[in-house]
């Protein structure tokens, strides 16, 4: 079915070099105008902006077809690897088709110059701030379930996931991470960790270059958090850990031998279509089963 979209703004983007990534501030919440132009929520496809520090950031909304501003509905806010677009998440992973169907909204924000300010890479920008205002944004004009709303990322976005986890309180009940980590200067200070719950399932390859990385990062979060295993899996394409945390959050790795840097049951440049598991299909399971602890 043709995309239709609803252009609302014209934004011209300032592209950043390179040079700037590995910036290691804390992200803040800076003044926010909102969005430029008045939204009318909507199923399908919208094209929005909206100004974060003087910035106009860019991000599509998709809303399935059943969408009725009525009825609060889970929203899942897929961030893009670097260099990337929302547009070129939206392409990979499969989540409109799953919206759809099981019924969410989702949002593909575009990161300044092509990717986030996460753990260790990219940019100086304030987008712990941005991707919380944008949070509150939907929550309030396409009236997103507040208990359910969800991160994920590939890359750089999943870096991206898992720095809101800990530095946007309150906001998010899980996130579900493809071939991203817990790691760099962040991770090794002690005190950087979650304040509210935030359950996590993440998907690593065996063959990724950064897999070391990611799998130490994953055993500080269960450390920091206090996790207990609850359980372990091992099936020919993948094996799962489970571990439930003190403060009642879920942590799920699943580790899949022959991936690489790639999203599983992904298509185009950074899909795995063959890797023998639909990471979108379990992310979405796995949140379905975790609104927000409170």
């Amino acid at each position: 079915m043709r995309r239709v979209i609803l252009r609302l703004a014209a934004v011209v983007l300032v592209t950043l070099t390179a040079g700037a990534c590995g910036d290691d501030r804390p992200g803040t919440s800076g003044p926010s105008a909102g969005p430029q132009s008045t939204e009318r929520p909507a199923a399908g496809d919208h094209r929005l902006s909206l100004t974060h520090n003087g910035l106009a950031r860019t991000y599509i909304v998709h809303a399935p077809p059943a969408y009725d501003p009525a009825k609060p509905l889970p929203l899942v806010i897929a961030m893009h690897f670097y260099p990337g677009t929302g547009e070129d998440l939206q392409e990979l992973v499969g989540l409109d088709a799953k919206a759809d169907r099981e019924g969410f909204l989702v949002a593909y924000p575009d990161g300044h110059g092509g990717g986030f300010n996460a753990m260790v890479c990219c940019g100086s920008n304030d987008d712990v701030g941005f991707i919380s205002t944008l949070t509150r944004h939907l929550v309030q004009t396409w009236k997103a379930d507040p208990d359910r709303v969800y991160l994920t990322g590939i890359s750089n976005g999943g870096d991206m996931s898992f720095r809101l986890a800990v530095e946007a309180p309150g906001l998010f009940a899980a996130i579900g991470v493809v071939s991203g980590g817990f790691g760099g200067p962040k991770a090794e200070r002690a005190d950087f960790a979650p304040k509210t719950p935030v359950s996590v399932v993440t998907f690593i390859g065996g063959q990724d270059r950064y897999f070391p990385i990611f799998e130490g990062g994953v055993a500080t979060w269960r450390e920091r958090q206090r996790c207990t295993p609850t359980g372990e899996e091992t099936r020919p394409v993948y094996r799962r850990t489970s571990s439930r945390c003190a403060d009642g959050s879920d942590v799920e790795v699943y580790v899949v031998p022959e991936m690489g840097h790639v999203w599983p049951g992904g298509t185009g440049r950074m899909g795995a279509p063959d890797a023998g598991i639909v990471a979108t299909d379990v992310m979405w399971a796995f949140f379905a089963a975790h609104p927000r602890i409170r």
